[in-house]
């Protein structure tokens, strides 16, 4: 039987749209609504309303005509589902746009919408624009992520716990270390996108990038408004137009794709260190399961990590976009749009998700001391042969440590009746080697210099305000 969803015209709108269903890592956030259509739309007008203004300032519009075209320029005069499906026609939604913002500007105004500029223009800068002001909510979770991992980092710089490699036990180490890891790889991402976020330009290059059509408004240098352009649009100023030059965009992309992977590392340390098995680690709050009362389960590292495998992917459609032919390429500028959207607001996402997991995370000192003692002192091998090596060649102290090692395995005997059976080490010297938590290492001085580290400053860009009180 046919269902009424499945009656509805390919052009009839589904209720709200892609509202996040599918994608709780983002649903709700900053990020999203920083990124949805109702923000692209408004980032249009800006850079429309921008252009005009530009244009006035150097002389090749008349007075007033910046301040009509910007007091038009709201989102919420413009139908975006109707723009989306005129979309269709000239393939990208710039050009329905420029005809709704031209009818609704005043009859002396209207000459100078969108004059001398070409559709790409006019998305590029509104992307740029939806990427800065996402930026800044991400930088601000990345901000919190780290001053919460800080703290953990401190609180346990000499908190013991085991140190896993290839899944297995290895040596000692502590939990400060980790969250100190944790830190330096938030410090990281958020360096590289702040970095990604102050190069994005501004773009003004005409029909195919030499701004002819400007130098044939009036006598004025098209290069001064294009720098005129970038400084109302508060974008960087580029050196050439870059409709095929895309190394911003995959810029951008590559520090959204490391933002992601360094959030995912900290993702799974948690997913494994809270399983049942391990419980080192919990959620402030887990998340229920529909079938089983008595689960808690990591939600937020879950969808973090989602993302973490989704983002290569996504970046490497942005990277694909760097081989654009002649001057103005077909597909391959139109494949970045609904890629770095969805980049961005997963990222957003996933910095939100790992801001609420670090400040909420929950650490067991007593479960990480128990976990060192699981394999009867193997964990300090590498200290017991240290030890050894004091009264014995290395050689004959590495063949007396495999026997006490494989005493243990084959037969179960513990490894402190053989040593102390079979070495020199007195009772105080096994004591002290076969103790994990004496072990660290160097953890406790390396957590002390790597919270030494602070977070590069913003730049203006990120903290000053958007350009439209309408913008997200």
């Amino acid at each position: 039987m046919t269902s009424p969803s499945e009656l509805n015209e390919p052009n009839e709108p589904c209720d709200g749209y892609d509202v996040g269903l599918l994608s709780p890592v983002r649903a709700g956030s900053r990020a999203e609504a920083a990124t949805g259509d109702t923000a692209f739309l408004q980032a249009m007008l800006d850079a429309e309303a921008a252009l005009t203004r530009a244009q006035e300032a150097v002389g090749l519009a008349p007075a007033g005509a910046g301040t009509a075209v910007t007091a038009v320029a709201r989102a919420g005069r413009f139908d975006v589902r109707d723009l989306a499906l005129r979309a269709r026609a000239g393939g990208n939604p710039v050009i329905p746009l420029v005809a709704d913002l031209t009818g609704a500007v005043p009859a002396d105004v209207r000459p100078w919408v969108h004059r001398g500029a070409t559709s790409q223009d006019i998305l590029d800068t509104a992307t740029a624009l939806v990427a800065r002001r996402t930026l800044r909510h991400i930088l601000d979770d990345l901000d919190r992520t780290a001053a919460a991992l800080a703290r953990l980092a401190a609180e346990h710089r000499c908190t013991p716990m085991p140190g896993r490699t290839l899944t297995q036990h290895a040596v000692p180490t502590t939990f400060g270390l980790k969250a100190a890891g944790w830190r330096s790889l938030a410090l990281d991402a958020r360096d590289r996108l702040a970095a990604a976020g102050d190069r994005l330009p501004a773009q003004l290059g005409g029909a195919a990038g030499t701004l002819a059509a400007f130098q044939a408004i009036g006598p004025v240098d098209p290069l001064a408004l294009a720098d005129a352009f970038a400084a109302e649009t508060g974008l960087a100023a580029p050196d050439l137009p870059w409709h095929v030059l895309r190394t911003p965009v995959a810029d951008l992309g590559s520090a959204l794709a490391v933002t992601a992977g360094a959030l995912g590392k900290l993702a799974a340390d948690v997913l494994q260190l809270t399983r049942t098995e391990t419980g080192e680690l919990a959620e402030g709050s887990g998340g229920g399961s529909s079938a089983m009362p008595h689960k808690a389960n990591p939600v937020r590292a879950t969808l973090i990590a989602a993302t973490a495998r989704q983002l290569p992917a996504l970046a490497a459609v942005l990277f694909g976009s760097l081989a654009a032919e002649d001057e103005r390429p077909a597909g391959a500028w139109h494949a970045e749009w609904q890629t770095l959207r969805e980049a961005l607001r997963l990222t957003g996402g996933a910095a939100r998700a790992a801001a609420e997991l670090a400040e909420g995370l929950r650490v067991f000192p007593e479960r990480m001391r128990s976990d060192l003692d699981l394999t009867d002192g193997l964990i300090v091998s590498e200290q017991l042969l240290s030890g050894l090596t004091v009264h014995l060649d290395r050689s004959r102290a590495g063949e007396l440590l495999s026997e006490a090692i494989g005493a243990r395995t084959a037969h179960g005997t513990p490894l402190r009746r053989t040593l102390s059976e079979r070495s020199p080490l007195t009772a105080d010297e096994l004591d002290e080697l076969m103790d994990p938590a004496a072990c660290p290492g160097s953890a406790p001085a390396l957590v002390d210099r790597a919270l030494k580290r602070t977070a590069a400053p913003s730049s203006p860009r990120h903290s000053s305000p958007p350009a439209s009180k309408d913008s997200p």
